[in-house]
């Protein structure tokens, strides 16, 4: 079964203090669903249409665990904290 990425590419952080609040309650949620943070900060050089913003590339076993994860009621209490903290762009990926 082929690994899966998330891959959050955030476009603007419009409130810390909620970006903090999101990364204290996402980061558990995260590992204790199985991910692995391969990648997290902000862009070294962009390119195309890229914004030299925060990146964060996750690893899970699958697309199912992903999703669960993403899905979990812990991270939406994560999402709840984030708000309109910040605008970003979050995809799931299935490995090659």
């Amino acid at each position: 079964m082929p690994k899966a990425y998330w891959v959050s590419a955030y476009r603007a952080v419009r409130d810390a203090d909620k970006l903090a609040a999101y990364a204290k309650l996402a980061g558990p949620a995260i590992t204790g669903a199985g991910g692995r943070f391969l990648a997290r900060g902000e862009a070294t050089k962009v390119y195309e249409a890229g914004v030299k913003q925060r990146t964060v590339i996750i690893e899970f076993d699958s697309v199912e665990a992903a999703i669960a994860a993403h899905d979990s009621p812990g991270y939406k209490a994560a999402l709840d904290a984030l708000g309109d903290g910040a605008e970003r762009d979050l995809r799931i990926v299935e490995g090659a």
